[in-house]
């Protein structure tokens, strides 16, 4: 028997999940940042600084940014660990990673990337101080799995940070539900030509897990500590854990 999972408020053959978010990731990859830019009206930018502020990457850490696509994190990270430190870009989308990858030589840093599926990193136990994904766990098809591997290659005292769109207040839930639905397809018609990947992501946005659910898998995946911060009113959220 098949097993079965949601792509967006479709469902498909879990196998068939991988390769529809690939098709997703690189038919935007060119325009994604453009359109993280006029989809969030720059707020993205602001979720980010408090990520990484969050983080408080280090001289010399060892930081994994998983599904780290163009690379705004690992940037960021790279600079703050220095050059004793290690930060890997990592994603599952080659489109996305090519263009993470040039970015970051762009801006004159060397950093190691790799091409790999969170939900199997090839990487050793106990091996980062800082393990980020931004924007990414929504389209994992086995999240549970993919945390416990987060959990599995941080340093005992290291720090998961999890930024990903979550559930807005009620009160505003009636008008972003018109602006994820009409105008984020529009948007991605006239700046991507593509507005079927953008109706993807405001189903897929619905589909995730709420704060108080994503901070339960954390905690079952063994992280302690686990808090979350509402960003924008909920629009997106910060879950951060510790493996002790």
């Amino acid at each position: 028997m098949t097993n079965t999972t949601h792509f967006g408020y479709k469902t498909v053959a879990e196998e068939d999940k991988v390769h529809k978010v690939a098709e997703v990731f690189h038919s935007v990859a060119a325009k994604y940042d453009v359109m993280n830019d006029l989809m969030s009206v720059g707020l993205h930018r602001i979720w980010k600084t408090f990520t990484i502020a969050k983080a408080a990457v280090r001289p010399g850490f060892k930081v994994l940014d998983i599904a780290g696509g163009t690379g705004d994190l690992a940037k960021a990270f790279a600079r703050h660990a220095g050059p004793s430190g290690q930060v890997w870009l990592t994603d599952i989308n080659e489109s996305m990673l090519r263009v993470g990858r040039d970015r970051l030589l762009n801006n004159g840093l060397m950093t190691p990337i790799s091409l790999c599926d969170a939900e199997k990193l090839p990487f050793p136990d106990n091996y980062f101080d800082r393990v980020s994904v931004a924007f990414g766990l929504r389209n994992m098809t086995h999240k549970d799995a993919a945390l416990a591997e987060m959990y599995r290659v941080l340093k005992p005292g290291g720090k998961l940070l999890v930024l990903e769109f979550s559930k807005v207040w009620e009160v505003l839930q009636k008008p972003y539900d018109v602006y994820s639905f009409s105008v984020l397809p529009w948007l991605g018609k006239k700046i991507a030509n593509d507005a079927d990947s953008y109706r993807y992501l405001a189903e897929s946005i619905r589909m995730h897990p709420d704060q108080q659910t994503l901070k339960t898998m954390m905690e079952e995946a063994g992280f302690e500590g686990v808090d979350y911060f509402n960003l924008t009113a909920g629009v997106a959220a910060l879950h951060t854990g510790i493996k002790l």
